[in-house]
Protein backbone atom coordinates (compact mmCIF):
# COMPACT_ATOMS: atom_id res chain seq x y z
CA UNK A 1 0.00 0.00 0.00
CA UNK A 2 1.31 3.43 -1.09
CA UNK A 3 1.28 5.91 1.19
CA UNK A 4 0.23 9.61 0.27
CA UNK A 5 3.24 12.01 0.23
CA UNK A 6 2.51 14.77 3.31
CA UNK A 7 2.27 18.41 1.63
CA UNK A 8 4.98 21.13 2.71
CA UNK A 9 3.98 24.68 3.03
CA UNK A 10 4.96 28.08 4.15
CA UNK A 11 3.74 29.92 7.14
CA UNK A 12 3.45 32.57 4.28
CA UNK A 13 1.60 29.86 1.97
CA UNK A 14 -0.66 29.17 4.68
CA UNK A 15 -1.94 32.42 5.77
CA UNK A 16 -2.44 33.47 1.60
CA UNK A 17 -4.28 29.70 1.48
CA UNK A 18 -6.47 30.93 4.63
CA UNK A 19 -7.63 34.34 2.76
CA UNK A 20 -8.41 32.74 -0.28
CA UNK A 21 -10.58 29.57 1.34
CA UNK A 22 -11.94 32.48 3.41
CA UNK A 23 -13.15 34.52 0.03
CA UNK A 24 -14.09 31.51 -1.78
CA UNK A 25 -16.23 29.86 1.39
CA UNK A 26 -17.94 33.96 1.72
CA UNK A 27 -18.46 36.78 -0.77
CA UNK A 28 -18.50 39.16 2.20
CA UNK A 29 -14.91 38.47 2.92
CA UNK A 30 -12.41 40.83 1.04
CA UNK A 31 -8.76 41.97 1.73
CA UNK A 32 -7.91 45.39 2.41
CA UNK A 33 -4.26 47.05 3.04
CA UNK A 34 -1.20 48.71 1.52
CA UNK A 35 0.14 47.24 -1.35
CA UNK A 36 -1.99 43.98 -0.69
CA UNK A 37 -3.00 44.26 -4.54
CA UNK A 38 -0.44 44.05 -7.13
CA UNK A 39 2.78 44.28 -4.98
CA UNK A 40 1.53 40.90 -3.56
CA UNK A 41 1.21 42.78 0.22
CA UNK A 42 4.88 44.41 2.08
CA UNK A 43 5.72 40.40 3.19
CA UNK A 44 4.47 38.98 -0.23
CA UNK A 45 1.59 37.18 2.01
CA UNK A 46 -1.30 38.32 -0.80
CA UNK A 47 1.44 37.63 -3.83
CA UNK A 48 -1.70 36.41 -7.08
CA UNK A 49 -4.69 37.07 -5.24
CA UNK A 50 -5.48 40.33 -6.78
CA UNK A 51 -5.68 38.35 -9.95
CA UNK A 52 -8.25 36.10 -8.58
CA UNK A 53 -10.23 37.77 -7.14
CA UNK A 54 -9.80 41.59 -8.30
CA UNK A 55 -9.66 44.97 -7.46
CA UNK A 56 -12.92 44.87 -5.82
CA UNK A 57 -12.17 42.57 -3.03
CA UNK A 58 -8.37 42.66 -2.90
CA UNK A 59 -8.05 46.82 -2.37
CA UNK A 60 -5.25 48.64 -2.17
CA UNK A 61 -5.10 51.57 0.20
CA UNK A 62 -3.45 54.84 0.55
CA UNK A 63 -1.23 55.20 3.03
CA UNK A 64 -3.23 56.05 6.16
CA UNK A 65 -3.41 53.90 8.57
CA UNK A 66 -6.57 55.46 10.73
CA UNK A 67 -7.93 55.89 6.90
CA UNK A 68 -8.18 52.00 6.09
CA UNK A 69 -8.70 50.43 9.25
CA UNK A 70 -11.77 52.73 9.89
CA UNK A 71 -13.02 51.90 6.62
CA UNK A 72 -12.57 48.28 7.54
CA UNK A 73 -15.06 49.15 10.33
CA UNK A 74 -17.38 50.53 8.55
CA UNK A 75 -17.75 47.38 6.04
CA UNK A 76 -17.94 45.57 9.15
CA UNK A 77 -20.71 47.58 10.13
CA UNK A 78 -22.42 47.53 6.85
CA UNK A 79 -22.26 43.16 6.56
CA UNK A 80 -19.03 42.70 5.01
CA UNK A 81 -16.00 40.79 6.58
CA UNK A 82 -13.24 43.04 6.13
CA UNK A 83 -9.39 41.80 6.95
CA UNK A 84 -7.17 44.36 7.25
CA UNK A 85 -3.54 44.07 6.57
CA UNK A 86 -1.55 46.81 8.43
CA UNK A 87 2.02 46.23 7.68
CA UNK A 88 3.56 46.56 10.60
CA UNK A 89 2.41 46.60 14.60
CA UNK A 90 4.20 49.62 14.98
CA UNK A 91 2.20 51.16 12.15
CA UNK A 92 -1.38 50.46 13.63
CA UNK A 93 -0.44 52.70 16.60
CA UNK A 94 -1.79 55.35 13.33
CA UNK A 95 -5.15 53.47 13.92
CA UNK A 96 -5.32 53.06 17.81
CA UNK A 97 -8.42 55.44 17.91
CA UNK A 98 -9.82 53.42 15.47
CA UNK A 99 -9.30 49.99 17.22
CA UNK A 100 -9.25 50.77 20.69
CA UNK A 101 -12.33 53.84 20.93
CA UNK A 102 -14.49 52.36 18.04
CA UNK A 103 -14.31 49.07 17.12
CA UNK A 104 -13.72 47.49 20.24
CA UNK A 105 -16.45 49.70 22.24
CA UNK A 106 -19.24 50.04 19.68
CA UNK A 107 -20.58 47.00 21.13
CA UNK A 108 -20.81 48.22 24.70
CA UNK A 109 -21.58 51.56 23.49
CA UNK A 110 -24.35 51.16 21.25
CA UNK A 111 -26.25 49.19 24.07
CA UNK A 112 -25.55 45.96 22.33
CA UNK A 113 -26.94 46.88 18.83
CA UNK A 114 -23.86 46.88 17.01
CA UNK A 115 -21.19 44.18 16.25
CA UNK A 116 -17.77 44.50 14.17
CA UNK A 117 -16.59 41.65 12.91
CA UNK A 118 -13.70 42.69 11.78
CA UNK A 119 -10.08 41.11 11.17
CA UNK A 120 -7.20 43.06 11.41
CA UNK A 121 -3.81 40.68 10.51
CA UNK A 122 -0.39 42.52 11.12
CA UNK A 123 3.41 41.67 11.24
CA UNK A 124 4.85 42.02 14.51
CA UNK A 125 8.55 41.35 15.67
CA UNK A 126 12.05 41.29 15.37
CA UNK A 127 15.24 39.59 13.99
CA UNK A 128 15.04 40.45 11.03
CA UNK A 129 17.35 44.18 10.79
CA UNK A 130 14.74 46.21 9.84
CA UNK A 131 15.27 48.54 13.23
CA UNK A 132 13.07 49.90 15.63
CA UNK A 133 10.25 51.43 13.55
CA UNK A 134 9.62 47.77 11.79
CA UNK A 135 10.44 45.51 14.82
CA UNK A 136 8.52 46.01 17.92
CA UNK A 137 6.28 43.38 19.98
CA UNK A 138 3.34 45.53 20.63
CA UNK A 139 0.69 43.10 20.88
CA UNK A 140 0.00 43.40 24.57
CA UNK A 141 -1.10 46.72 24.09
CA UNK A 142 -4.58 45.07 22.36
CA UNK A 143 -4.53 42.52 24.61
CA UNK A 144 -5.09 45.18 27.33
CA UNK A 145 -8.42 46.12 26.09
CA UNK A 146 -11.84 44.37 26.37
CA UNK A 147 -13.88 44.51 23.01
CA UNK A 148 -11.09 42.40 21.21
CA UNK A 149 -9.64 39.73 20.90
CA UNK A 150 -5.52 38.84 19.76
CA UNK A 151 -4.49 35.70 18.05
CA UNK A 152 -0.70 35.15 17.42
CA UNK A 153 -0.57 31.93 15.22
CA UNK A 154 3.41 30.59 15.98
CA UNK A 155 2.67 27.30 14.01
CA UNK A 156 1.93 26.56 10.57
CA UNK A 157 -1.26 24.71 11.31
CA UNK A 158 -2.43 27.83 13.46
CA UNK A 159 -1.88 30.48 10.44
CA UNK A 160 -3.64 28.60 8.02
CA UNK A 161 -6.67 27.48 10.31
CA UNK A 162 -7.28 30.63 12.87
CA UNK A 163 -8.39 32.98 10.06
CA UNK A 164 -12.14 31.17 9.53
CA UNK A 165 -13.44 31.14 13.09
CA UNK A 166 -12.09 34.68 13.32
CA UNK A 167 -13.44 36.10 10.67
CA UNK A 168 -16.55 34.12 12.07
CA UNK A 169 -16.22 35.98 15.56
CA UNK A 170 -18.97 38.72 15.57
CA UNK A 171 -16.33 40.90 17.51
CA UNK A 172 -13.00 42.21 16.40
CA UNK A 173 -9.96 40.23 15.92
CA UNK A 174 -6.50 40.99 16.02
CA UNK A 175 -4.00 38.48 14.46
CA UNK A 176 -0.64 39.23 14.90
CA UNK A 177 2.05 37.23 12.70
CA UNK A 178 5.78 37.08 13.53
CA UNK A 179 7.68 38.01 10.47
CA UNK A 180 10.48 35.52 10.98
CA UNK A 181 8.09 32.98 10.60
CA UNK A 182 6.53 33.60 7.09
CA UNK A 183 9.51 31.63 5.60
CA UNK A 184 9.40 28.61 7.96
CA UNK A 185 8.32 25.59 6.07
CA UNK A 186 6.21 22.57 7.28
CA UNK A 187 3.69 20.48 6.36
CA UNK A 188 0.10 21.72 5.45
CA UNK A 189 -2.78 21.04 7.65
CA UNK A 190 -4.81 18.44 6.54
CA UNK A 191 -8.26 19.80 4.68
CA UNK A 192 -10.80 20.39 7.17
CA UNK A 193 -8.73 20.76 9.78
CA UNK A 194 -10.19 22.67 12.56
CA UNK A 195 -8.16 24.94 15.55
CA UNK A 196 -10.23 27.05 18.50
CA UNK A 197 -9.49 30.15 19.27
CA UNK A 198 -10.12 30.37 23.14
CA UNK A 199 -7.15 27.85 24.39
CA UNK A 200 -3.29 27.70 24.76
CA UNK A 201 -1.65 24.44 23.50
CA UNK A 202 0.95 22.24 24.97
CA UNK A 203 3.54 22.07 22.34
CA UNK A 204 6.10 20.14 24.20
CA UNK A 205 5.61 17.93 27.43
CA UNK A 206 7.86 17.68 30.58
CA UNK A 207 7.57 17.70 34.14
CA UNK A 208 10.62 19.83 35.39
CA UNK A 209 9.67 23.06 34.56
CA UNK A 210 7.00 25.31 32.24
CA UNK A 211 8.33 27.43 29.76
CA UNK A 212 5.23 30.01 28.58
CA UNK A 213 5.58 31.46 25.12
CA UNK A 214 4.01 32.63 21.87
CA UNK A 215 4.48 33.21 18.24
CA UNK A 216 8.13 33.93 17.23
CA UNK A 217 9.37 32.69 20.57
CA UNK A 218 7.82 29.26 20.45
CA UNK A 219 10.35 28.07 18.28
CA UNK A 220 13.14 29.23 20.50
CA UNK A 221 11.80 27.50 23.52
CA UNK A 222 11.36 24.50 21.67
CA UNK A 223 15.25 24.32 21.29
CA UNK A 224 15.85 25.04 24.43
CA UNK A 225 13.68 22.41 25.60
CA UNK A 226 15.49 20.25 23.52
CA UNK A 227 18.89 21.44 24.91
CA UNK A 228 17.64 20.88 28.70
CA UNK A 229 16.31 17.32 27.55
CA UNK A 230 20.14 16.66 26.68
CA UNK A 231 20.39 17.74 30.67
CA UNK A 232 17.73 15.78 32.14
CA UNK A 233 15.30 18.78 32.41
CA UNK A 234 11.68 18.37 30.97
CA UNK A 235 10.19 20.98 30.26
CA UNK A 236 6.26 21.64 29.19
CA UNK A 237 6.15 24.03 26.54
CA UNK A 238 3.22 26.15 26.59
CA UNK A 239 1.96 28.15 23.83
CA UNK A 240 -0.21 30.96 24.52
CA UNK A 241 -1.59 30.93 21.06
CA UNK A 242 -5.10 33.23 22.35
CA UNK A 243 -3.25 36.61 23.80
CA UNK A 244 -6.81 37.46 24.86
CA UNK A 245 -8.94 36.29 26.42
CA UNK A 246 -5.71 34.69 27.49
CA UNK A 247 -5.74 30.66 28.71
CA UNK A 248 -4.75 30.64 32.09
CA UNK A 249 -6.36 27.27 33.01
CA UNK A 250 -3.32 25.61 30.66
CA UNK A 251 -0.63 27.67 32.10
CA UNK A 252 -1.99 27.01 35.60
CA UNK A 253 -2.38 23.35 34.94
CA UNK A 254 1.19 22.90 33.99
CA UNK A 255 3.15 24.74 36.20
CA UNK A 256 1.16 22.91 39.26
CA UNK A 257 2.71 19.61 37.60
CA UNK A 258 5.89 20.74 36.98
CA UNK A 259 5.91 23.55 39.93
CA UNK A 260 8.31 26.04 38.12
CA UNK A 261 7.97 28.87 35.38
CA UNK A 262 9.77 30.62 32.98
CA UNK A 263 7.96 32.90 30.61
CA UNK A 264 9.70 33.81 27.33
CA UNK A 265 8.45 37.49 25.99
CA UNK A 266 9.74 39.01 22.83
CA UNK A 267 8.16 41.87 24.09
CA UNK A 268 9.61 44.43 26.64
CA UNK A 269 9.62 43.40 30.43
CA UNK A 270 7.49 45.93 31.69
CA UNK A 271 3.76 45.93 31.94
CA UNK A 272 3.91 43.41 29.05
CA UNK A 273 2.97 39.96 28.25
CA UNK A 274 5.18 38.38 30.75
CA UNK A 275 4.49 40.56 33.40
CA UNK A 276 0.74 39.61 32.92
CA UNK A 277 1.90 35.66 32.35
CA UNK A 278 3.65 36.16 35.70
CA UNK A 279 0.74 37.62 37.85
CA UNK A 280 -1.97 34.74 36.96
CA UNK A 281 1.08 32.51 37.98
CA UNK A 282 1.22 33.69 41.19
CA UNK A 283 -2.37 34.41 41.61
CA UNK A 284 -3.44 30.53 40.97
CA UNK A 285 -0.50 28.59 41.34
CA UNK A 286 1.53 30.18 44.29
CA UNK A 287 1.60 27.20 46.87
CA UNK A 288 2.46 25.25 43.94
CA UNK A 289 5.58 26.79 43.27
CA UNK A 290 9.19 25.81 44.17
CA UNK A 291 11.11 28.78 42.72
CA UNK A 292 9.93 32.20 41.61
CA UNK A 293 8.47 32.54 38.24
CA UNK A 294 11.06 33.83 35.46
CA UNK A 295 10.69 36.06 32.40
CA UNK A 296 13.16 36.00 29.36
CA UNK A 297 12.46 39.49 27.62
CA UNK A 298 13.41 41.70 24.96
CA UNK A 299 16.09 44.10 26.42
CA UNK A 300 14.09 47.87 26.80
CA UNK A 301 15.53 49.65 24.26
CA UNK A 302 14.16 50.58 21.01
CA UNK A 303 15.49 47.54 18.77
CA UNK A 304 18.45 48.30 16.88
CA UNK A 305 19.50 47.99 13.45
CA UNK A 306 23.28 46.24 13.84
CA UNK A 307 22.50 42.51 13.52
CA UNK A 308 25.08 42.04 16.89
CA UNK A 309 23.28 44.69 18.89
CA UNK A 310 19.80 43.18 17.53
CA UNK A 311 20.69 39.58 17.92
CA UNK A 312 21.89 40.87 22.07
CA UNK A 313 18.36 42.55 22.64
CA UNK A 314 16.22 39.78 21.94
CA UNK A 315 15.61 36.66 23.92
CA UNK A 316 18.06 34.06 22.92
CA UNK A 317 18.65 30.16 23.47
CA UNK A 318 21.59 31.12 26.22
CA UNK A 319 18.82 33.58 28.18
CA UNK A 320 16.17 31.36 28.56
CA UNK A 321 18.45 28.33 29.21
CA UNK A 322 20.36 30.39 31.87
CA UNK A 323 16.82 31.28 33.19
CA UNK A 324 15.84 27.64 33.43
CA UNK A 325 18.84 27.04 35.74
CA UNK A 326 18.20 29.38 37.73
CA UNK A 327 14.70 28.13 38.28
CA UNK A 328 15.82 24.61 39.06
CA UNK A 329 18.36 25.61 41.00
CA UNK A 330 21.78 24.54 38.57
CA UNK A 331 24.81 26.60 37.62
CA UNK A 332 25.42 27.55 34.04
Amino acid sequence: MTQTAVQETTYREAVREAMREAMLRDERVFLMGEDVGRYGGGFGVSLGMIEEFGEDRVRDTPLSESAFVGAGIGAALGGMRPIVEVMTVNFVMLAMDQLVNTAAALLHMSGGQFQVPLVVRMTTGGGRQLAAQHSHSLENWFAHVPGLRVLSPATIEDARCMLWPALLDPDPVIIVEHGSLYNAKGPAPAPGTEVDIDRARIRRAGDDITLVTYGGSLGLCLDAAERLAAEGIGADVVDLRVLRPLDSATVAESVARTHRAVVVDEGWRTLGMSAEVSARIMEDCFYDLEAPVGRVCTLEVPIPYAKHLEEAALPSLERVVAAVHEAVGRDG
